[in-house]
Formats: structure tokens, C-alpha cells, sequence
């Protein structure tokens, strides 16, 4: 059976693992004021930061339309036996709930809520294509994939929360206090949703290694296959905390590093980093 695994823009994935596993992004749109651009295609996150930077509001994200997954699935649907498409999260954005729509005229093409963002979908995504080429039963394939997503561990951690605080998710004098106090929230992603799960104090690559360790230390539950390094810029100090950590902590035959894409960017800005990673 030949498998075509496609996903939004929202997954992060690099350029090179995209090319390696052939995976087929279709991009979200971004509002930057009166614009409409395509996530990572006529913008990046450095134009997002760039405008915030310079005094411009935020900016937004749309979901991907009904008609632009159908494009996307006639496209695939007569050059493939089955197409799999990863949405991020439904309780993020109604992709999935287009994307179900629109994949009814194609009767090869499934849908999986990956209840997840970034490379939490990410991971599903990568899981999509190697189930591709072991399992000849599509439904079967889709039914490890829902069992995949509530085994995926994603989780943040933020040194700045200005643009929280201009989207309305925090409020200022919580972000000053934070300032002052020099906390670092750390964000998780559960059952399909983002909480706050902890706050960290002190300098932030010492809030990160602690982070890791936390993620990471003694756990015999993580599968050892992969683990995603996410993260809008931060300080090359905090990075290579992060890294040091992982190595100390984790025992992964593959770490990636990738760049946080224009979603993550638009609403957590710079100074933003995360480990993904799946459970046993």
C-alpha cells in the first residue's frame, strides 16, 4: 500500500525530515495587520517578531479552508492508495474540522486530530509515515495513530511573556510579577489542551536544565527513539543548557533540534523552548 502522509504548517518540522520522509505541508494563514500571508512560506517568524518589535499589534493565525484541503487531497488521492493527513489539535483550531469536511469526497483520505502542536504533531506525523510503509491496513494505521496521540509529551517553557500579555492570555501585573521574581512558566499540553504546569525561578538556562531534568530524570517510561529540541530563538546559554541536560538526563538514539514555526511564534514570542517526546 502507498501511503501519502501530508499536515499543516503547525507541525515544525525541518526542512530536511520533511525532504527524508517526503511529508507534504499545507500552510496555515498569518494576519499580520491588514495582510494575509502564508505560514513559512511568504512569512516567517523572524518577519512576526520583527513587526511586533517595531511597535505592530500581534499577529493571528487562520485555519487552513475547506476548499484548500480539498485541493490538497485531490491532489493525492489518485497518485496514492490512502493519504494521511495530521492535523494540530481541534481544541486549537477548527483545521481538523475542515480538513473531516472536506476529506468526505475522497474515500482513501483519513484525518488524525494529533491533540497536539509543533513537533508533538510532529511526532505523529513521523509515526504516520513509518506505519506507511509497515502496515498495510489503513484503518489500522489510524487506530495506533489515536493511540500514539495521548502518548506524546509536550510541554514549553517561557522566558518572556510580553506577548502573552498582548494577546490577552495574561494579564500585566502577573507578568510583572513574574518579571520580578524571575519566573519561567512551563506550558503542557494535555488532553488536547495547553495549561500551566509549573513555574521555574532564576536565570533562565538554569530554569531550562531544571526543566529537563524534571522531563527527563529516572523516567523508564520514554521510548529512546527520538526527541524534538522546539524552540523560538533563544540565548545560544540556554540552548546549550538545554542540550547538556538532555544528554545527562535522556537516553534518545536521535535529537533534533528544530525552529518553532509562525503559530508558536505568534502567540509565546522569542525566548520559548520545548522537549517532545513519546511515552512507552
Amino acid at each position: 500500500m502507498r501511503v501519502k502522509v501530508t499536515s499543516d504548517s503547525t507541525c515544525d518540522l525541518s526542512p530536511e525530515l520533511l525532504k527524508e520522509y517526503d511529508i507534504t505541508m499545507v500552510p496555515l494563514t498569518v494576519v499580520k495587520g491588514d495582510e494575509n500571508f502564508l505560514d513559512g512560506v511568504t512569512i516567517t517568524p523572524a518577519d512576526i517578531f520583527a513587526h511586533v518589535a517595531a511597535g505592530g499589534s500581534l499577529c493571528s493565525t487562520a485555519a487552513v479552508s475547506i476548499g484548500e484541503y480539498q485541493n490538497l487531497f485531490q491532489k493525492y488521492a489518485s497518485q496514492y492508495d490512502a493519504v494521511i493527513h495530521v492535523n494540530i489539535s481541534a481544541e486549537f483550531s477548527t483545521c481538523y474540522q475542515n480538513a473531516r469536511l472536506a476529506a468526505r469526497d475522497f474515500p482513501n483520505v483519513r484525518v488524525i486530530d494529533s491533540r497536539n502542536l509543533s513537533t508533538g504533531q510532529g511526532h505523529v506525523v513521523l509515526e504516520a509515515c513509518k506505519l506507511g510503509k509497515t502496515v498495510d491496513d489503513l484503518e489500522e494505521i489510524c487506530r495506533q495513530l489515536q493511540d500514539l496521540t495521548e502518548r506524546v509529551e509536550a510541554s514549553f517553557v517561557m522566558n518572556r511573556l510580553e506577548y502573552m500579555v498582548k494577546g490577552g492570555r495574561c494579564s500585566s501585573a502577573a507578568a510583572l510579577g513574574a518579571n520580578l521574581l524571575n519566573l519561567r512558566p512551563c506550558i503542557e499540553v494535555k488532553d488536547g489542551k495547553m495549561q500551566v504546569v509549573k513555574k521555574y525561578r532564576g536565570a533562565y538556562p538554569k530554569c531550562l536544565a531544571n526543566y529537563v531534568k524534571d522531563r527527563l530524570a529516572g523516567r523508564e517510561d520514554i521510548v529512546p527513539e527520538r526527541l524534538f529540541i522546539t524552540h523560538t530563538p533563544v540565548e545560544e546559554d540556554a540552548l546549550a543548557a538545554v542540550k547538556e541536560a538532555v544528554g545527562q538526563y535522556g537516553r534518545f538514539r536521535e535529537v533534533c533540534e528544530t525552529s518553532a514555526g509562525c503559530t508558536v511564534s505568534c502567540h509565546c514570542g522569542p525566548g520559548t523552548l520545548g522537549i517532545l517526546f513519546i511515552r512507552k
